[in-house]
């Protein structure tokens, strides 16, 4: 019985349970439930209030064996947390249990824990399960512990949550995460004092009374104040910057003709490219590591706001070994090529002012010129460098 894992899945899954586990009075409880299927290694943990289980997918040599579990003590959590942290997340980990043995194994170290077979752990896929298949009940307005609900926060990223009842479990659901809590009906020896939406809003209404009707957060609440840059800072934020900007410029792509301004043509295409290429690139960093996706974007963001990426770039390629100087070099020489073959810019504007004329009916006639010609396949003027003398 083993399976793989990275080192920074493994640390995830630990991250996302651990606040959930029981205390020692509860020894089913105290501890993180390991759980393999035919498709998923789960980490399950619940304190009897709380239920929390995330999952990682596992490889396709890794599900072609039977379903088994673990409870990985309490006790034994922080050093396998602190184990788990020192070695470089892309780090293959290999979990395997036998003789009443969990070992964590990887190129550099093995962890062992001991545990006991004969905890029973809850049956948690019976229990979300029958959560999934609650009915919602009318009039809701069923109380919280926010210490409890606090712990839900290591879930990553947005949680969706579905209430059915005042006196059942609410159901929180992530990215690869599902959780469950149950509400609470006493505050220390006495009943919660407010019992209803009715009372809630009874108890607020002279204080609200003063506030204006219809307002809403989505579209009251003032926007933050963008940098010089408008660098943005958040994953979500620059996904879509990303998408839009690949939209824009193919947009525009369509409305240039790639004979009349080549170089525009290809800086739209360079611009989608690049911009098709980040996306994808944060889009896998946010799924492997939510957390080095937001580090990455808010510290990309203060870079641009430094307004030296120039400088930024040169030393980073410096220290990967490259030469910038050389490609510094190369492109000036082919940029100084470039406008050798070109004609000159007020060429450019004679050729463009008689393609306008010709598409608006305006008849004219050219006499034979160095400046421009007229291109028969393309039914266009184009211009053209003069040769020299000597040439």
């Amino acid at each position: 019985m083993s399976i793989s894992i990275n080192a920074h899945q493994l640390g995830l899954l630990i991250n996302k349970t651990i606040g959930h586990i029981g205390d020692e009075t509860i020894k089913p409880l105290h501890g993180i439930r390991l759980d393999v299927d035919g498709r998923y290694l789960y980490a399950v943990a619940s304190d009897r209030y709380t239920l929390a289980a995330a999952r990682y997918q596992l490889s396709h040599d890794d599900t072609a064996q039977e379903p088994w579990a673990c409870t990985i003590p309490g006790t034994s959590l922080k050093a396998l947390r602190e184990w788990t942290a020192g070695h470089k997340g892309g780090i293959d980990i290999t979990i395997q249990v036998a003789d009443n043995v969990a070992t964590f194994s990887s190129k550099q170290a093995t962890f062992s824990v001991t545990v006991d077979p004969s905890l029973e752990f809850p049956d948690w896929r019976g229990l979300f399960r029958t959560i999934t298949e609650h009915a919602v009940e009318e009039r809701l307005f069923p109380a919280f512990d926010s210490d409890k609900l606090a712990r839900f926060g290591s879930a990553e990223g947005f949680l969706r949550v579905r209430v059915t009842a005042d006196e059942k479990a609410a159901l929180l659901v992530a990215e690869d995460f599902i959780g469950a809590m149950m509400p609470a009906r006493y505050s220390g020896l006495s009943p919660i004092s407010i019992e209803t939406f009715e009372k809630a809003r009874e108890l607020w209404g002279w204080s609200l009374s003063a506030g204006g009707k219809g307002i809403d957060m989505a579209t009251a609440m003032p926007e933050a104040d963008q940098p010089a840059t408008g660098a943005v800072r958040t994953v979500p934020a620059a996904g879509e910057e990303s998408l839009r900007e690949v939209l824009r410029a193919t947009w525009d792509l369509h409305d240039v003709d790639y004979h009349a301004d080549g170089d525009l043509w290809f800086a739209y295409i360079r611009v989608a490219v690049a911009n098709w290429i980040a996306f994808r690139y944060l889009d896998a960093l946010h799924q492997v590591d939510p957390r080095a996706a937001r580090r990455v974007v808010e510290d990309t963001a203060e870079q641009l706001d430094s307004g030296e990426i120039g400088e930024w770039a040169w030393d980073t390629a410096e220290q990967a070994g490259h030469d910038p100087q050389q490609w510094e070099n190369e492109h000036r020489n082919a940029v100084a090529a470039h406008r050798e073959k070109q004609a000159p810019e007020w060429a450019e504007r004679l050729a463009t002012g008689l393609n306008a004329a010709k598409c608006a009916g305006v008849g004219f006639r050219v006499d034979d010129n160095p400046h421009v010609i007229y291109d028969e396949q393309a039914e266009q003027w184009t211009a053209v460098k003069p040769e020299t003398a000597k040439a």
